[in-house]
C-alpha cells in the first residue's frame, strides 16, 4: 500500500471497466499527479465473451484472462474486496484475502464491480447449477461435460448413462445460446473417440422464460439461431422456466421432467449486491444511478460505468426513445471506460465533464465452429449475417476487442492452431481436488484394530 500524500483514485473492481478506466487514467495523468489503486478479489480481468469458446476448448483459459499487475504496472493492485464506503470521510474498508480488514482513504472513486449471476430461489439450483461468469466456471464446465462422457462410457446402467448424457441449459440469451452451441460442438467431436457413446445418445435442452432466444440480434436472426440449434438436435423450450432441480431431477413449468448431472445457469445477470452497502443512489434494479457524464448522481468525485451502472443512452434519447439506458455489454463497457477515465482526470483538474454517447453498432454471436449470427448497424442500415461469415465477424470483433496485444496474439494463435490440429477432448476433472490422490498416499495407515473394523463394515455393506 502506498504511503504517498498524492490524491488517490480508488477503482473498485478490476473487470473490463476497471481495467480500461485505470489504464486510461494512468495514460492521461501527469507523472506523480495521483495514485491509482485497483481493488479486486481476483488478480486478473476475465474477457467474458470468450468463456463459451474456453468451455469448448477453442481458446486456452490462460489467454482469456489479463493479469492486472502486468497491465497496470504504475498502479497499486490490491487483492481483496471493498466491503463498505464512508462517503463523508472518503474512506473505503478493504477486506484482503487474508488478515484483518483495514481502511483506505481516497479522493476520487470509480465503481466498476460489474454484475453477478441473476438467480432465483429454485430448489436444488445452488447445489446442482453451474454458472458461466468466470473462467473457473468455464474450465469446470468443460471438465464436467467430458467427465460425463467418461462415466457413460464406463457403465452399462441405462439410468446412469441417461443422466450423464443429458445437458440442461437455462437461459437463451448470448451466454446460454453461445455456450450450448459450443459445448454441443465439443461433445459431438469428443463422441468420435468413445465406442459406446454417440451424439444420438446425448440430449441437449435449452430453456428460456422468453418467447425467443438471442433477442440481442433481432427476431429474424434469433429465429435462425433457434432453427439452427434445433437442426443440430438441441431441444428448445420457450416461454417456460425451471421449477426445481433437486438431486439433478429437473422439473420444468411446462411439465417436462428429466434427470441430468449438468445444469448450466445463464439466465441473466444483476448488479453486484454489495452496491447496496456503499450508500450510493441506486436505480430500480440495483444499478448505480449515473448522469450522462458517468458521474454518480449527486456527487462530483464518484463515477460508475459498465454492468453495475444505470447509464442514460444519450444517442437513443436524441433519436426520440424516452428513458433509454445503455445495455450491459462489452461494446458499451469499453467505450464508457474511456470516457470515465478522461472525466476522472478532468474532474481532478477542475475541467468540465464529457457526456457518454454511443449508438449501437450491432451484435455478434458464435454458435460453435463456423456457425454464428451477426447484426451490423451502419447508420440507418442493418446488415444481417448468418453462418460462417457471421462467425468470422464474431471472432474478428471480439479478437480485436480483447485487451492487450499479448492476449490478442495468443487468442489468434489458438484459433490458427485449431485450423490444423484436432480439438483436445481430455478431461482434467482431478483439477477440482488436486490434492486428493496425494492425501490418500500420505495419510497415516489406520491402526490394526481400526483396519479390521473398517473391513468388517465394508463386508456388511
Amino acid at each position: 500500500m502506498s504511503t504517498t500524500e498524492r490524491p488517490r483514485i480508488l477503482v473498485v473492481g478490476g473487470g473490463y471497466v476497471g481495467l480500461y478506466a485505470a489504464r486510461r487514467i494512468l495514460k492521461k495523468m501527469r507523472y506523480g499527479e495521483a495514485t491509482v489503486t485497483v481493488v479486486d478479489p481476483r488478480s486478473y480481468m476475465t474477457y467474458q465473451p470468450f468463456l463459451p469458446e474456453t468451455a469448448a476448448g477453442n481458446i486456452s483459459p490462460r489467454h482469456v484472462v489479463v493479469p492486472l499487475r502486468r497491465v497496470l504496472p504504475k498502479a497499486e493492485v490490491l487483492t481483496g474486496r471493498v466491503t463498505t464506503i464512508d462517503q463523508d470521510r472518503k474512506v473505503a474498508t478493504i477486506a484482503p484475502l487474508v488478515g484483518e480488514a483495514y481502511e483506505l482513504p481516497f479522493d476520487y472513486l470509480v465503481i466498476a464491480l460489474g454484475a453477478v449471476s441473476r438467480t432465483f430461489p429454485i430448489p436444488g439450483l445452488a447445489e446442482q447449477g453451474i454458472g458461466m461468469k468466470g473462467v473457473e466456471e468455464a474450465i469446470g464446465l468443460r471438465n464436467h461435460v467430458l467427465e460425463q462422457l467418461d462415466k457413460a462410457d464406463s457403465t452399462t446402467d441405462e439410468e446412469i448413462r441417461r443422466k450423464a448424457l443429458t445437458f440442461v441449459f437455462i437461459g437463451g440469451g448470448f451466454a446460454g445460446a453461445e455456450t450450448i452451441g459450443e459445448v454441443e460442438d465439443m461433445a459431438r467431436d469428443a463422441a468420435k473417440y468413445y465406442k459406446t457413446v454417440s451424439r444420438e445418445d446425448m440430449r441437449f435442452i435449452l430453456v428460456d422464460a422468453a418467447d425467443k432466444i438471442l433477442p440481442e440480434v433481432g427476431p429474424k436472426l434469433g429465429q435462425y439461431g433457434k432453427e439452427h440449434l434445433e437442426a443440430r438436435g438441441v431441444e428448445i423450450y420457450l416461454s417456460t422456466s425451471m421449477d426445481s432441480c433437486v438431486d439433478g431431477h429437473v422439473v420444468l413449468k411446462n411439465g417436462l421432467e428429466v434427470d441430468s448431472n449438468t445444469i448450466v445457469w445463464t439466465a441473466g445477470v444483476k448488479p453486484n449486491p454489495v452496491l447496496a452497502r456503499y450508500g450510493l443512489p441506486l436505480g430500480p434494479r440495483g444499478h448505480v444511478d449515473t448522469a450522462p457524464t458517468l458521474q454518480v448522481q449527486g456527487t462530483d468525485y464518484i463515477w460508475a460505468a459498465g454492468d453495475n451502472a444505470q447509464v442514460p443512452d444519450v444517442a437513443a434519447r436524441k433519436a426520440g426513445v424516452e428513458n433509454a439506458w445503455c445495455p450491459p455489454n462489452a461494446q458499451h463497457a469499453l467505450r464508457q471506460a474511456r470516457v470515465l477515465g478522461d472525466n476522472v482526470v478532468s474532474g481532478m483538474r477542475g475541467f468540465p465533464q464529457k457526456e457518454y454517447a454511443h449508438s449501437n453498432k450491432g451484435a455478434v454471436a458464435g454458435l460453435g465452429l463456423h456457425k454464428g449470427v451477426a447484426m451490423i448497424v451502419m447508420g440507418k442500415m442493418k446488415i444481417k449475417l448468418k453462418g460462417r461469415l457471421a462467425w468470422y465477424m464474431h471472432r474478428g470483433y471480439h479478437g480485436l476487442a480483447m485487451p492487450t496485444w499479448n492476449r490478442k496474439i495468443r487468442v489468434f494463435a489458438d484459433w490458427t492452431l485449431g485450423m490444423f490440429l484436432k480439438r483436445e477432448v481430455v478431461s482434467l476433472g482431478a483439477m477440482e481436488n488436486p490434492r486428493e490422490e496425494f492425501y490418500e498416499a500420505a495419510k497415516p495407515a489406520p491402526a490394526p484394530a481400526a483396519a479390521k473394523q473398517e473391513n468388517e463394515k465394508a463386508k456388511a455393506s
